[in-house]
């Protein structure tokens, strides 16, 4: 199975390591307008350079196309590779509108192919465990839960865009904390939000706090944070609070998986650190390359994966539905056309 990569920035390299973990798939053909960016990842991983998309696509024979580029270049790409008959996988967020976004699905859908989005951190060895063990009843039904991410790293350095961007955290790491909350307990009815700017050298907020309803009648409380600082420092891990009506589940801090019913789990459920992998961004290291085959295992069966556009339509609602609420102080209704 032949992919190309589009975009080769700060977060496509675990990407293209990632793909070279899979077996049968390859990575052929790179592209990105920085000639420094694409030289290196080209020496680094042997594809073929291109400084344009269509004719990257047009000179190579490929099966799909790995989208990494920032949020603005998505459409059209997505666009391109549809007309071009290739399978689609998306980098997060999807895009800037639900607009554009329901145009991305179409145009797949259209040309009878799979589109998946990069949202990997429900990927996460860790939050797949817990996961796994909500949806197999280990706590039975869940009435509440809370999806953190509370951390004081500097994430500006690696990817500085992200500083001067009008939206930050909700839509830079929000998005995953959310799409996190629908996994665990559902798609959403309600939800509202507040924001705040606690960095003023940057330009959106680092700070929000989302409560859901979920149509299952569970609620969440998600939070997320660049403004925390704490110690030991707990970044990049989701920490995860749910109770459920036979037991409560925790994902503490160090990757440490409490069950709580008449008797007491404790499991270990650190991620492994790969060969190409360092910490302390390892659990998303290792996310990538689970999503990208979890994507491979769906074009094999010819089915839809967990995270496909359809699917993360709902997600990216969410994130439009909390800048919203956050902006006006309503509580939105999920469940209104505008949001389905």
């Amino acid at each position: 199975m032949k992919g190309a990569l589009i975009g080769c920035g700060f977060f496509a390299q675990n990407q293209m390591h990632g793909w070279a973990g899979i077996e049968g798939v390859r990575i052929v053909a790179v592209c990105d307008r920085d000639p420094a960016r694409r030289e290196q990842t080209t020496a680094r991983f042997g594809a073929r350079p291109y400084a344009d998309a269509a004719a990257m696509l047009a000179a190579e024979a490929l099966d799909f196309v790995d989208i990494a580029t920032t949020v603005a270049a998505h459409r059209p790409l997505v666009d391109l590779a549809a007309r071009a008959g290739l399978h689609v996988i998306c980098q997060k967020p999807f895009a800037e509108t639900m607009t554009d976004a329901r145009a991305m699905v179409a145009a797949v859908d259209a040309a009878g192919k799979i589109l998946m989005v990069h949202e990997n951190f429900r990927w996460q060895s860790a939050v797949r465990a817990a996961i796994g063990a909500v949806r197999a009843g280990a706590i039975g039904t869940p009435f509440f839960g809370r999806v953190s991410f509370r951390s004081g790293y500097d994430v500006f350095s690696g990817q500085p865009y992200l500083a001067t961007d009008p939206r930050f955290i909700i839509q830079d790491l929000g998005i995953h904390i959310l799409d996190v909350a629908r996994a665990l307990f559902g798609d959403v009815a309600t939800l509202s939000a507040t924001t705040r700017r606690m960095n003023p050298a940057i330009r959106g907020e680092d700070v929000a706090t989302m409560l859901l309803e979920h149509e299952s009648g569970a609620t969440s409380v998600v939070d997320c944070s660049y403004a925390t600082r704490r110690m030991p420092e707990t970044f990049p891990e989701t920490l995860l609070e749910i109770d459920g009506d036979t037991g409560t589940l925790r994902l503490d801090a160090g990757y440490r998986l409490l069950i709580q019913t008449k008797a007491e789990e404790v499991r270990d459920v650190a991620p492994p650190v790969l060969p190409w992998a360092e910490r302390p961004w390892h659990n998303i290291q290792e996310s990538v390359q689970i999503i990208q085959q979890h994507f491979v295992d769906c074009l094999r069966a010819g089915v839809q994966p967990e995270t496909s556009g359809h699917d993360n339509l709902k997600t990216l609602a969410l994130v439009e539905a909390a800048y919203r609420s956050a902006a006006d102080r309503s509580r939105i209704d999920m469940r209104a056309p505008q949001w389905t």
